[in-house]
């Protein structure tokens, strides 16, 4: 019988995703194919989690054959990450006026990234202390202690490495390897290994033009070619979305949920609260946040599926220069360093809430402004670096923790609704770098407001 089911909800999904493929066929725009992808995904998914158990064979094995069109899809976008940011910082490099203006890029999205991050820690702090938060009030079963060991385990390994010994890892010291993701702080270094070309092609412009034009020929054709692989991967978006939503709501088990619902209702009030602050700080650089919310919210809506601020960032990339007017140089950057850097929601309110939970178990005032004072500079300090996949939270707030010296087992308490906050975690990751990339287009006059204002634009007709 469960063989039938199983056959019957894999039938179910070809269905949805025949409807999507018509919906393109009909030329229904990308937007509107993304949210039919999600609403689709949520009301399939809470129609097996009436039908089944969470944790049923049937769930079990039918998610199995979604995960061939949702992490099929997230697989195809992480092939094009190295690529893209390889080729698109190399290009935007060519192109400067001069080597000062990559700084200028640099300093203003980095800027901006760590301002938001200290604000996302106070707005952290205050609800968690609204909400009388504390780690002691909740229950731990047999799967929390489990958790809290293997983070006390990997303890062990971040507190081997001083602040200094982590920066220092951002250095490609093999490129190669970078390229295959072998690091955690690899992105960055990919980042850093294409800026040192795109600068040495500056440098040998005047000494050897006719190897820099060479040189500059292959990139623009490469950069054709790599731009046209992110056209085509990012077309099945709607397919990816419906599958991972679909199994995001089939495996979630409501009941868990239900007795950390302080603790989740919190956390949304923090990642809204600060997702409006950042439409303030948009607003005051003097763009409509109306039709930035219109342009960003496909994007937002596959972070929010996927839990991963790496694999957005070709679609971050193409939302901020095809939807929002902002160039290929600072776009590429604010992606690629948000992802890494300074992110709000995994390595500022999450880490902060968390501290401000556990302090009074070893008995500390987390209303005192030492405490809190040292624990926005320190969530700050530590947000350089985290990945920007799944886990990446749980590595952030080990670094706080441990500094702070509280205890970091406690934080395996909240295992059991780790993946419903962490959608809306990396959702804020990564309107936080298309931020600071807006931000900084506007600051360094690098943005054209024609596209941004622009209703009639849309990723399908901006890719063709």
């Amino acid at each position: 019988m469960d063989t039938l089911w199983i056959i019957i909800n894999i039938v179910a999904m070809l269905g949805l995703i025949g409807l999507l493929v018509w919906m393109q066929k009909k030329h229904i725009s990308f937007t509107k194919r993304v949210f039919t992808g999600l609403g689709l995904g949520i009301v399939f998914g809470v129609i097996l989690q009436l039908l089944f158990k969470p944790d049923s064979d049937v769930i079990g094995k039918s998610t199995e054959w979604f995960n061939l069109v949702g992490y099929g899809y997230v697989g195809l976008l992480q092939m094009i990450v190295i690529p893209l940011i390889m080729v698109s910082i190399i290009s935007a490099i060519m192109n400067l006026n001069g080597v000062k203006n990559l700084g200028k890029m640099s300093f203003s999205i980095i800027a901006v990234l760590l301002l938001t991050t200290a604000i996302a820690a106070s707005v952290s702090i205050i609800t968690t202390l609204s909400f009388d938060l504390q780690a002691i009030d909740i229950q731990s079963g047999d799967r929390e202690q489990a958790q809290g060991l293997k983070l006390e385990e990997r303890l062990g390994v971040v507190e081997d490495q001083s602040i200094p010994e982590q920066i220092l890892e951002f250095i490609p010291k093999n490129p190669f390897a970078d390229m295959t993701g072998a690091r955690s702080s690899s992105t960055l270094a990919v980042v850093i290994f294409a800026a040192f070309i795109g600068v040495s092609v500056l440098g040998i412009d005047r000494k050897k033009p006719k190897q820099a034009q060479v040189f500059r020929d292959l990139i623009d054709a490469v950069y054709a070619v790599v731009m046209r692989m992110v056209t085509l991967v990012l077309r099945l978006t709607p397919y990816g979305i419906l599958a991972l939503i679909t199994k995001t709501i089939a495996t979630t088990h409501v009941d868990e949920i239900l007795k950390l619902i302080n603790f989740v209702i919190a956390s949304y009030v923090a990642l809204i609260v600060m997702f409006i602050i950042h439409l303030i700080l948009i607003t005051m650089f003097g763009f409509n946040p109306l039709v930035y919310l219109k342009k960003v919210l496909p994007t937002l809506t596959f972070a929010f599926t996927s839990r991963s601020s790496a694999a957005t960032i070709p679609l971050n990339v193409e939302t901020q220069t095809r939807k929002l007017g902002v160039s290929s140089g600072i776009a590429n950057l604010s992606a690629t360093f948000g992802a890494t850097i300074g992110q709000n929601g995994c390595a500022g309110i999450y880490p902060a809430m968390l501290a401000v939970m556990i302090a009074p178990t070893v008995g500390i005032d987390p209303t005192s402004w030492d405490f809190i004072l040292k624990l926005i500079l320190i969530v700050v300090i530590s947000s350089f670096g985290v990945a920007g996949v799944g886990g990446g939270a749980t590595f952030a707030s080990l670094i706080v923790l441990s500094t702070m010296g509280l205890p970091v087992a406690l934080a395996g308490l909240l295992i059991s609704v780790e993946p419903l906050i962490d959608m809306g975690r990396t959702a804020l990751n990564v309107n936080d770098s298309m931020t600071s990339g807006l931000i900084s287009s506007k600051i360094l006059k690098e943005n054209d407001s024609k596209v941004y204002h622009d209703k009639n634009i849309d990723l399908d007709s901006a890719q063709v």
